[in-house]
C-alpha cells in the first residue's frame, strides 16, 4: 500500500450551499471533481490526526463510490479511525448522532437530501464539524477557498473495502469499522421516547402509515415502528433505500407523497400518517383528515414536549428559521422562553443548542429537531408526535384545532419556482432589495406595508453576522410575505415565496389555506412581479 500525491486542477464552481456541495452526478463524475472537494476538506482542518472520521449517505447513486474514494482518502491524510455505515447507508441524523456518541472529529455526509437520485440526477458532500452539525460558514468558506487553488489531493492507493459485511478493516494504519446504521440511532430514540406508551397505543388499534419513499429512513423506520413498537408489519411502505429512490422524488410534501394524502383523507384512512425525504432529516405529518404543516408542527412539538421524557424538564428556548411561521413564536412566549429566529439552514441552530438557548429548533421546509443531535431529524418528530399522541389519546386533528383555539392560527404557505433561469432570479431578487426604503406605508388593497428588509441576523453566541438571508415584507397585522433563493437546488434557481397571515379568531380557522392567503398571494406578485420576470405563472410547488 501506498499513498500517492496526485496533481489536480480546479473546478469554479465548488461552493457549498447551506449544506454542503449539490450538483449533477455527471458533474462529480468528472476528472478528479469528488476528490478536489474532499481534499479542500482536509486541507481547510487542522488537528486530525490520529482522529476519527464518520462517513455514510443516504444510499443514493454514486454513494458508494465516493465513501471508497472518501475512506482512501482519510487514510492518506492521517485520520486514525473510520466509522462508515454498512452499505454505505447513515441518515443525516443517525450519521450525527454517530459523530456524537464516538466522540468523533467530524464527518463526511452524502447526500442531496430530498432531491432526486439516479445516474443523471443529484448527488451531494457536506462536512459534518465534532458536534455533529453541518460546518460553520467559516469553514464552508475555507473549503470553497481551497478548492479555487487546490493543485494536488492524497490517496490510498489499495483495493475497496468492502462495506456490506460489519467488522473491521486496516489500511495505512487506519482502522475502517462497518457499523450497524441503526442500532445507535435506535437507542438514542429509545432514552428520548416512552417505547411501552407508543407500544400500547398501537397495541390497541391505533393505525399508522409510514412512507420512507425508498430513501434512507426506511430500515430505521422498519426497526423502530415495527419491530420495537409493534406497528403493523406492512405499516412502512417504501422501506428498501434505492439508488433513485424507485424514480420518484423522495420529498416529503403534498405533491411527491401526495398517496400518502389521499390515503390519509379517505373516510377509512389511518389514525396518523407520516413519511420521511432522501437522507432522513424532514418529515411529513398528516392526521386523519388533516395535513400538520411543518410550521404547525414545530409549534405544536414544543407546546407538548414535555409528554415525552427526554424533554420532562420543559424545553430551553425554541429556534425557527426566518420564513418559518411564528407559530413557535406565540409558544416560546407562554412558556416564558426564549425564542430565536435564524437564516435557512441547519447549521445556523447547532450554536443555540450548544450553548444550551435551545431545545428545539424547526424550518418549515418540514425539518424539526432538537438537542439529541445537530441536524434535523425526520423520524424523531414522527415518534414525537407518536409519544403525544398516547399520553393525550386525542386524534391529530383535536390536538391541532385545540392548539389553534389556544394560540391562533398562522394561515400559512409556501410558493416553490423551482428551475428559474437563475440571471432572472437574482434580477427579481435585486429589484425588490432596490425597493425596500419605499415600501413601507405603501398600501396594496386593503393591506399596507409596515416595515421591509433583507434579513441579517447576529449570532448571540459567537456575534458572526449573516447578511443578505431574504426579502421580508411585514404588512400591519401580523401578515407577511418573505422571498429568497434557495440554495439546495442543482439546476437553476428555485425562488421560494413564504406567504403568511395570523388569525385569531377561532370562527375563522377553516378556511381553505390559498383562500385565506389569497389576497397576500397576489400582492407578492405585484411588488416582485414573479410572472413578468420569471415567465411562470404559477408554482411548480405549493405547500
Amino acid at each position: 500500500m501506498t499513498i500517492k500525491t496526485v496533481s489536480t486542477t480546479p473546478y469554479s464552481d465548488q461552493k457549498p450551499g447551506t449544506s454542503g456541495l449539490r450538483k449533477k452526478v455527471p458533474v462529480f463524475q468528472q476528472t478528479n471533481y469528488a476528490e478536489n472537494f474532499i481534499q479542500s476538506i482536509f486541507d481547510s482542518l487542522e488537528g486530525f490526526a490520529g482522529e476519527t472520521l464518520v462517513i455514510g449517505g443516504d444510499g443514493r447513486y454514486y454513494n458508494r463510490e465516493v465513501i471508497q474514494l472518501a475512506i482512501k482518502m482519510a487514510a492518506a491524510n492521517g485520520f486514525g479511525r473510520v466509522l462508515v455505515g454498512r452499505g454505505g447507508i447513515l441518515s443525516t441524523p443517525a450519521a450525527s448522532n454517530v459523530i456524537r456518541k464516538y466522540k468523533a472529529f467530524g464527518g463526511i455526509v452524502l447526500s442531496a437530501s430530498h432531491n432526486p437520485g439516479g445516474p443523471t440526477e443529484d448527488f451531494g458532500i457536506k462536512y459534518n464539524i465534532g458536534n455533529g452539525g453541518p460546518a460553520p460558514e467559516k469553514i464552508t468558506d475555507a473549503i470553497f477557498a481551497r478548492t479555487k487553488s487546490i493543485d494536488s489531493y492524497k490517496i490510498v492507493d489499495v483495493a475497496d473495502v468492502n462495506l456490506d459485511l460489519e467488522g473491521t478493516h486496516e489500511i495505512e494504519g487506519m482502522t475502517i469499522t462497518v457499523i450497524d446504521p441503526v442500532s445507535d440511532y435506535a437507542e438514542l430514540m429509545e432514552q428520548l421516547f416512552d417505547f411501552a406508551a407508543i407500544r400500547a397505543l398501537l397495541s390497541g388499534g391505533f393505525r399508522i402509515v409510514f412512507d420512507a419513499m425508498s430513501a434512507v429512513t426506511g430500515p430505521y423506520a422498519k426497526e423502530i415502528l415495527e419491530n420495537r413498537l409493534g406497528a403493523t408489519k406492512g405499516s412502512v411502505l417504501n422501506f428498501m433505500p434505492l439508488p433513485d429512490f424507485g424514480g420518484h422524488h423522495p420529498d416529503p410534501n403534498l405533491v411527491h407523497a401526495r398517496a400518502l394524502y389521499e390515503t390519509m383523507m379517505a373516510d377509512d384512512a389511518p389514525d396518523f400518517g407520516a413519511a420521511s425525504d432522501g437522507d432522513g432529516d424532514r418529515n411529513l405529518i398528516i392526521g386523519k383528515g388533516i395535513f400538520v404543516t411543518p410550521s404547525d408542527s414545530l409549534a405544536l412539538l414544543a407546546a407538548n414536549a414535555h409528554l415525552a421524557p427526554g424533554y420532562a424538564k420543559g424545553l430551553a428556548g425554541i429556534a425557527r428559521s426566518m420564513p418559518t411561521s411564528g407559530a413557535a413564536d406565540r409558544v416560546a412566549e407562554k412558556l416564558g422562553i426564549g425564542i430565536y429566529e435564524t437564516p435557512t439552514g441547519w447549521k445556523f441552530f447547532g450554536n443555540l443548542l450548544d450553548a444550551g438557548l435551545a431545545t428545539i429548533c424547526g424550518e418549515e421546509s418540514a425539518g424539526t429537531g432538537s438537542n439529541h443531535v445537530r441536524e434535523k431529524d425526520g423520524l424523531w418528530a414522527v415518534l414525537l408526535w407518536l409519544n403525544i399522541l398516547a399520553v393525550r389519546k386525542e386524534s391529530v386533528l383535536d390536538i391541532v384545532k385545540q392548539h389553534w383555539a389556544t394560540y391562533g392560527r398562522n394561515y400559512y404557505s409556501r410558493h416553490d419556482y423551482e428551475e428559474v433561469d437563475t440571471e432572472a432570479a437574482n434580477g427579481l431578487m435585486a429589484n425588490l432589495r432596490d425597493q425596500l426604503a419605499t415600501l413601507p406605508g405603501k398600501t396594496f388593497g386593503a393591506l399596507t406595508v409596515a416595515t421591509a428588509d433583507d434579513f441579517a441576523y447576529n449570532d448571540p453566541v459567537d456575534q458572526s453576522v449573516s447578511k443578505n438571508q431574504g426579502i421580508r415584507i411585514l404588512f400591519e397585522g401580523g401578515s407577511r410575505v418573505v422571498f429568497r433563493l434557495s440554495g439546495t437546488g442543482t439546476s437553476g434557481a428555485t425562488l421560494r415565496v413564504y406567504i403568511e397571515r395570523f388569525e385569531p379568531d377561532a370562527a375563522r380557522h377553516d378556511i381553505d389555506t390559498q383562500e385565506a392567503l389569497a389576497d397576500l398571494i397576489a400582492v407578492a406578485d405585484t411588488i416582485a412581479g414573479i410572472r413578468s420576470r420569471t415567465g411562470r405563472d404559477a408554482p411548480t410547488v405549493i405547500t
